[in-house]
């Protein structure tokens, strides 16, 4: 099998976590180079690859197909321009860059370059949010009115990283939200309009450490919310419909074992029992519904195949519009108005 030879820039959490196993678990891809200044992590992980100094260097190998970018957001635009320009394939970390303008410069960049930019957003492959697409597609519950979603957590105390530090693409909106907003649209798309509430709660906060959004379809509403104050357990989903209820406690299991170094296999994205989630169809007793698995296999396995076809799992355009949709959420909170899609699409 020709794999695909890939570099990867950046060797901190992200590459560490989410990247590397992922990598590592599948054929049609190997790493080459590993741009990092830990050249003793790097061979724990990867002791065939070379360790660069700089992109600048690696981008010299001819081999090089495909560069992996997870590094700081503000560092992305440049690093893919400059892997664009060198004619390779780019993934980039979530949510892609830092402005709308920049995604606009990619696309165009990567079009006359004749390469592909794909963006990870691995929680598309989370088991909650794959069984809440086969609820909604099959249509168990009837039509769905309400969705709410979050992610939230208990941590008071603002913390010395870069995305809890004031700069371009810091801040739990551009964190977590970006996951959110791409789940929803991934689901329902566009929305009509969106009401949103950016937060600065944390003592010495300096950036946005929470939020709220509500994004309109017509009668429907989705809720999408995050906050750093919420100790003890609260739904992860809620999907309300004219038939039922399904509300899902617990968080996808797949970023903790990769964290904990589990070795993945056929039971890697099963959620625990003790997390099914509740389905209550019409005035019936609610019931546990078992997880569909989870598979961040299957964003890697899917930009494989997309990058030969064009059929990238995530693209830039995807990425553009979930920008877009943290712009228009940013400026529904300051100025405390409805902001309609017109509004953002231009």
């Amino acid at each position: 099998m020709t794999t695909i030879q890939t570099t990867l820039v950046g060797f901190g959490f992200s590459a560490v976590t989410f990247h590397a196993p992922l990598i590592q678990a599948l054929p049609e891809f190997t790493v080459r180079q590993v741009v990092s200044s830990q050249a003793e992590k790097v061979a724990t992980v990867f002791p065939d690859a070379a360790v660069i100094a700089t992109l600048e260097e690696a981008l010299q190998d001819e081999q090089t197909e495909l560069v992996i970018i997870t590094t700081p957001t503000a560092l992305h635009f440049d690093m893919a321009k400059q892997a664009i320009e060198a004619k390779k394939h780019v993934l980039l970390e979530k949510p892609a860059v830092v402005t709308i303008e920049e995604a606009e410069e990619l696309m165009r960049l990567a079009d006359q370059q004749g390469v592909r930019v794909a963006v990870y957003q691995n929680r598309r492959y989370d088991g909650d949010f794959l069984t809440i697409e086969q609820l909604i597609e099959m249509n168990e519950i009837g039509d769905w009115q309400w969705l709410e979603s979050r992610f939230d957590r208990y941590r008071p105390v603002v913390r010395d990283r870069w995305r809890e530090q004031k700069g371009p693409g810091s801040g739990i909106l551009f964190d977590l939200g970006s996951h959110l907003i791409d789940q929803a649209l991934a689901l329902f798309g566009e929305p009509d309009a969106v009401v949103g509430d950016v937060l600065f709660q944390r003592d010495g906060a300096e950036t946005d450490d929470g939020f709220q959004m509500t994004l309109f379809y017509g009668k429907r509403r989705v809720v999408l919310r995050s906050n750093s104050f919420i100790q003890g357990p609260t739904p992860r989903f809620e999907l309300h419909a004219t038939r039922g209820s399904y509300v899902k406690y617990g968080m996808d299991p797949q970023e903790a074992r990769l964290a904990s170094g589990q070795p993945i296999d056929h039971t890697f994205g099963r959620d625990e029992e003790t997390n099914y989630g509740y389905l209550q169809i019409a005035d019936q007793p609610p019931e546990r519904l078992a997880t569909l698995p989870g598979n961040y296999l299957g964003f890697y396995e899917a930009l494989a195949k997309g990058l030969a076809t064009g059929d990238l799992p995530v693209d830039l355009t995807d990425a553009l519009k979930t920008m877009q949709l943290i712009e228009a959420v940013r400026l529904s909170s300051e100025t405390g108005r409805k902001i309609l899609r017109k509004e953002w699409e231009g």
